[in-house]
């Protein structure tokens, strides 16, 4: 049985090597259809780029018109979840990292810029009697609401809460809350300015 199990998890990661790989519009067709299948949920029409990596398919959820650029990796785990609602954009080698028993959920309308990284959880380092690695991870969540564009390089830490309309600047890293319609920026990502309101 094992050997069984071992053969087909071959199969399958030769499988989807191919299909994130295969150029031009007939691999945005075949990708999209492939995670409609693979994804817990997937309302189709969206447009994933070559070198798409995604784990745990089960567990992640994306809406639809929405878009993965070259070499995104999606990390969900066994116990986490990822939610990606509809018509959001991810730039090119985006991370989004939900491993242990984390949480990622994403609104609707929002931005990603390259190289941002959203990680859910972080490596405990309490006691110096234990090499870090030994130490396990800490879990916890990442909620981003609608109509935020997060800069390039940026980074989102666990337990944080990304209010609507917020404009994260790049290479800014977010450690706590953030108010809606706010621009932050900085390490740590501190209040910028308030976004006008009026039309």
């Amino acid at each position: 049985m094992k050997k069984i199990y071992l053969i087909l998890r071959e199969f399958k990661d030769w499988l989807e090597f191919f299909i994130r790989n295969i150029p031009g519009k007939a691999g945005f067709f075949i990708r999209d259809n492939y995670y409609k299948i693979r994804l817990k949920k997937s309302l189709g029409n969206n447009r994933f780029e070559s070198g798409l990596r995604i784990e745990f398919p089960k567990n992640i959820s994306i809406g639809s018109k929405s878009y993965f650029g070259m070499d995104c990796k999606i990390y969900a785990s066994e116990s986490s979840l990822i939610s990606i609602g509809s018509n959001v954009s991810f730039n090119s080698n985006v991370m989004i990292n939900a491993r242990g028993k984390g949480k990622i959920l994403i609104g609707n309308n929002v931005l990603i810029g390259p190289n941002v990284v959203l990680r859910s959880s972080n490596h405990s380092f309490e006691t110096i009697k234990l090499p870090i690695i030994e130490q396990g991870m800490k879990d916890g969540e990442i909620i981003i609401n609608d109509d935020v564009w997060i800069g390039s390089n940026a980074v989102i830490l666990p337990n944080c809460n990304i209010g609507k309309g917020v404009v994260v600047a790049a290479g800014a890293v977010v450690t706590s809350d953030i108010d809606s319609h706010t621009v932050v920026g900085g390490i740590p990502a501190k209040l910028i300015r308030k976004r006008d309101l009026k039309l």
